[in-house]
């Protein structure tokens, strides 16, 4: 994928494609992300998930739904503070402590790292592949798995659903998919 195809895939503007079209292709590569049409789901759903690549670490209120991540052993948060010091972090924004073991690097002591380009681009590509997001992509369902990443509100649909599709079908546009 040359880098004018992300930014075009990504609805991003030079100056940002070129921040993160290296992390993304590494995370790609190392991650199994391979074909146009995993590539376009995954593209897509990072630009909405870290609000077009600009933010890789959750907005803290505390809403009702962060203050859930306290205490969720599910996440790995087993001691108190735990859910405000690892919330969401990355461009998928990750919880918990799990991306620490996954990759090998010491986010439990350094959960900042993950805000980081390459560390953001790493830790959600490998969310992507440990939750089985690879496989979804390639049945086409891009519903199915937008759901895994964020979960469906009331209506049955994930949070931000017409802001994923129109993501999606400029990543598809401009992968060919």
């Amino acid at each position: 994928m040359r880098k004018s195809d992300f930014a075009n895939a990504a609805l991003l503007p030079p100056y940002r494609a070129t921040r993160w079209y290296h992390p993304i292709e590494q995370s790609m590569m190392e991650f199994g992300i391979i074909s146009p049409l995993r590539a376009a789901m995954y593209i897509a759903t990072l630009g909405h998930e870290s609000c077009g690549f600009t933010y890789t670490r959750e907005i803290w209120g505390p809403t009702v739904a962060q203050r859930r991540y306290e205490g969720r052993t599910s996440l790995g948060n087993t001691h108190p503070g735990d859910g405000f010091r690892y919330r969401g972090r990355g461009l998928i924004q990750i919880t918990g402590r799990a991306v620490s073991n996954g990759l090998d690097v010491d986010y439990i002591t350094h959960p900042e790292w993950l805000e980081r380009p390459t560390d953001a681009a790493r830790g959600s590509g490998w969310w992507w592949l440990n939750k089985g997001c690879n496989e979804i992509a390639d049945s086409g369902d891009f519903l199915r798995l937008s759901i895994r990443v964020n979960g469906r509100t009331a209506r049955g649909l994930p949070n931000g659903w017409n802001d994923r599709n129109r993501r999606y079908a400029a990543a598809c546009m401009a992968l060919g998919v």
